[in-house]
C-alpha cells in the first residue's frame, strides 16, 4: 500500500481532532457579560412535520426569485415554441404567457397558488430584474439600428414611418378625448393621458418586425429593406417623442418641462457629438491590442452613465440606453461581442420576467362588463386603421405598389414588446388605469398576432398573380 495515501486520514483526523479539543475547551470559557445579548427564541419545528418544513425556506426573497425565474422561464418556452408552431414570432407566445401566469388565468383558477408563488411583496425584485433587463435590450435595440440606412432611403422611409406615427398618434389623441372622464385615473390631466394613448398607438417594434423580416428570408429584398428602414426611422422618432412626453408627464409646471426638454437635447447631443467619437476612439484602441475585457468595460460604463443620466433628467433610463446603443461604434466588432454577451440573458431569462411582470399587472378579468369590450375593440379598430392604414396608403403614395404597400403596413403595425415597454411606463406613472391598461395590452397582443397572415395573405396573392402570368 502506497504511504502516501496514509497522509490523508493522518492529517485530516489529527487537525479533527484538535478542533474537536479546542470546541470542547472552549465551552468552560466564562461568556463576557458586557457583550450579553438576549438570546432570540429559535422556532423548532415539530417532530412530525417531516420534510415539509423546508417549504418554509421558500418563503425567502432569494428562494422565492429563484423559484419564480425557474416557472417562468419553463412557461416562456413552452409557449414561444407553440407560437414558433403556428408561424408566429416567439414573443409572442412569451407575451401571452406572461398574461396566462397573472390574474387573468392562474390568479383566478389558483389564487391560492398564484399567491404563493407571486406575492405582492415579492413583485418589486420582479420588477428590478424585468427592467435591468429591458435596458439591456433596450441598448441591443439601439445598436442593431443602422442610421446609415435611413439616411440613404431618407425620403421614402421617412415619410412613411413619420406618417405611420402621426397618422395614428392623430387617432390615439382623438380616441382619449372620449375614454379620458371615465378611464383616466384620478388627478390625471387630460394631456398626459392623450400623450400616451398617443404614443401607444404609434410605436412599432423594430426587434419583432426585424425577425419577423428575417424568418420569411426578406431581408434583401426590396420589400425587407424598406420595412426595416422605415421601422428604424419609426424606433428612432417613437423614442424621441415618448422621451419627451414622459419630460411633461413628469414635469410640475410648463416651465419645468421645457427645461427637462432642453436637458434632454443636450443630454442627446453630447451623446451624438462627444461620447460617441470617444467611445469610437477608444474601443478601437482597446480592441486593436486585443484588451476586449477593458473595451466591453467601458461600453458598460457608458450604457449606466447614460442610463442614469437618462433617469435623473426625466426621460426614463430606458432612452438613455437605447441611446448608448445607438452610439455604438460600427468601425470595429465589439457591436457583435456585445450583442453575444448580451443578448441571450436579456432575450431569454430577463424578457420573459418582463413579459409575467406586465402579465401580473394585466387584469382581463376587469372587463367585466359589455361595453368595455366594446371599448377594447374600439382601441383595436383605431390602431389598425392608424398604424396599418397610415403606413400602407403612404407607401401606395410614395410609389410601391399596393400589394408591397399592405406588407409594409401589416410590420409597421407589427407592435410586441415595445408597446409593453410604453404601456409600464404609463402604468408607473399613473397615467394608465388597470382597465386601459389590460385593453391596450390585448391590442398589443392583436396586432403582433396579425403580422404573419397578413403577410401570408400578401405573399399569397402575388402567387396568384405570377401563376396568371404564366398561363
Amino acid at each position: 500500500m502506497n504511504k502516501r495515501l496514509l497522509w490523508y486520514p493522518a492529517i485530516i483526523g489529527s487537525f479533527g481532532v484538535l478542533i474537536w479539543i479546542i470546541l470542547q475547551k472552549g465551552q468552560s470559557l466564562p461568556v463576557n457579560p458586557n457583550h450579553l445579548v438576549p438570546a432570540k427564541p429559535v422556532a423548532v419545528p415539530p417532530a412530525t412535520a417531516g420534510w415539509w418544513h423546508y417549504l418554509d425556506n421558500l418563503k425567502h426573497p432569494l428562494g422565492l426569485l429563484l423559484l419564480q425565474i425557474i416557472l417562468i422561464m419553463v412557461v416562456a418556452r413552452f409557449f414561444g415554441i407553440l407560437a414558433n408552431k403556428i408561424k408566429q414570432p416567439a414573443v409572442v407566445g412569451e407575451i401571452i404567457a406572461g398574461v396566462l401566469l397573472g390574474p387573468s388565468l392562474l390568479g383566478w383558477i389558483a389564487p391560492s397558488f398564484s399567491g404563493f408563488i407571486f406575492p405582492v411583496e415579492s413583485l418589486k425584485n420582479l420588477q428590478f430584474l424585468s427592467q435591468i433587463g429591458l435596458a439591456f435590450f433596450m441598448f441591443i435595440v439601439g445598436m442593431e439600428l443602422d442610421i446609415s440606412k435611413i439616411r440613404h432611403k431618407a425620403h421614402d422611409a421617412v415619410m412613411i414611418s413619420h406618417a405611420s406615427i402621426i397618422v395614428p398618434f392623430f387617432l390615439g389623441v382623438w380616441l382619449a378625448y372620449f375614454l379620458f372622464t371615465r378611464f383616466a385615473p384620478a388627478n390625471v390631466s387630460f394631456l398626459s393621458f392623450a400623450l400616451f394613448i398617443g404614443i401607444a398607438m404609434s410605436i412599432t417594434a423594430f426587434p419583432v418586425l426585424a425577425r419577423i423580416v428575417q424568418e420569411r428570408k426578406l431581408t434583401h429584398t426590396p420589400l425587407g429593406i424598406m420595412a426595416i428602414t422605415c421601422a428604424a426611422a419609426d424606433d428612432v422618432t417613437a423614442w424621441c417623442i415618448l422621451a419627451v412626453v414622459v419630460a411633461i408627464v413628469n414635469a410640475s409646471g410648463l416651465m419645468s418641462a421645457f427645461i427637462t426638454i432642453c436637458l434632454a437635447l443636450v443630454f442627446v447631443a453630447l451623446m451624438l457629438l462627444l461620447v460617441r467619437p470617444w467611445l469610437n476612439k477608444v474601443t478601437a484602441s482597446l480592441m486593436s491590442k486585443g484588451r476586449e475585457k477593458a473595451a466591453v468595460s467601458t461600453v458598460f460604463f457608458v450604457l449606466l452613465i447614460s442610463a442614469w443620466v437618462a433617469e435623473v433628467i426625466g426621460i426614463h433610463a430606458l432612452f438613455g440606453a437605447f441611446l448608448a446603443g445607438v452610439i455604438m461604434p460600427a468601425s470595429t466588432n465589439i457591436k457583435q461581442l456585445l450583442t453575444d454577451k448580451l443578448e441571450d440573458v436579456s432575450v431569454m431569462l430577463l424578457l420573459p420576467i418582463f413579459f409575467v411582470f406586465t402579465g401580473l399587472r394585466t387584469q382581463i378579468g376587469l372587463l367585466n362588463q359589455g361595453d368595455l369590450w366594446i371599448v377594447c375593440g374600439i382601441i383595436m379598430l383605431v390602431a389598425v386603421t392608424g398604424k396599418f392604414g397610415g403606413s400602407a396608403i403612404t407607401a401606395r403614395l410614395m410609389g410601391q405598389s399596393w400589394r408591397q404597400s399592405v406588407a409594409i403596413g401589416a410590420l409597421m403595425n407589427t407592435r410586441g414588446l415595445m408597446e409593453l415597454v410604453v404601456l409600464n411606463i404609463g402604468f408607473d406613472l399613473g397615467i394608465l388605469s388597470p382597465e386601459i391598461f389590460a385593453m391596450l395590452v390585448l391590442m398589443a397582443l392583436a396586432t403582433t398576432f396579425m403580422t404573419g397572415p397578413l403577410l401570408d395573405l400578401v405573399a399569397l396573392s402575388e402567387k396568384r398573380k405570377q401563376s396568371l402570368t404564366t398561363l
